[in-house]
């Protein structure tokens, strides 16, 4: 049996090597992913037979801030009257019904995203509504952490308080029971 000895020189190369391919790969994606201010809501993130459709990048920690009052009974960019009681976050990139799980000090929550945003001039990455930031504790400009966790139907009560503990559990998408 030949055992194969790599120098440390050697692997270092190697390494450096992958490390390069994987942050261009993901370069790329977020390049070719982006979406202007204003882009359409709409959209399930599907793509026809045979293709890709890159996703953004999502940064584990954003700066996020938060809306409300003075949009109460406006629509959002994905449909939804925006109340008091509504609980998501507005995305730039991101498409509605979009699941993300959010961490602020000890508190999580998993909400959809309901809305184009934000536009502020600080940089923020996230927009919370009123309700998400009441639950997660948030009151200021502050940083979050976020995963994307998966996706449901965008409707006109997507982030409406939930009426089960099953909607409760998929970010206010209400479950449906398979016939059977």
């Amino acid at each position: 049996m030949t055992m194969m000895m790599f120098t440390k020189k050697t692997l270092l190369a190697l390494f450096a090597a992958l490390s390069c391919a994987g942050v261009l790969a993901v370069g790329a994606l977020a390049s070719t992913s982006g979406a202007s201010p204003g882009a359409s809501a709409g959209g399930t993130g599907s793509s026809p037979a045979g293709t890709i459709t890159p996703q953004p990048a999502i940064h584990k920690t954003g700066v996020a801030t938060w809306f409300g009052p003075g949009f109460y009974g406006q629509k959002t960019a994905c449909g939804q009257t925006l109340m008091p009681g509504v609980v998501g976050v507005a995305n730039r990139t991101l498409p509605c019904g979009t699941l993300v799980k959010v961490s602020y000090k000890g508190h999580t929550l998993t909400v959809p995203v309901l809305d184009r945003g934000p536009y502020s001039h600080i940089g923020a990455d996230w927009d919370l509504t009123a309700g998400a930031a009441e639950a997660l504790g948030v009151e200021e400009t502050v940083r979050i952490g976020t995963r994307v966790v998966g996706s449901v139907p965008n409707t006109p009560t997507l982030g409406a308080p939930p009426q089960s503990l099953a909607e409760a559990a998929t970010g206010g998408a209400a479950a449906t029971a398979a016939a059977g």
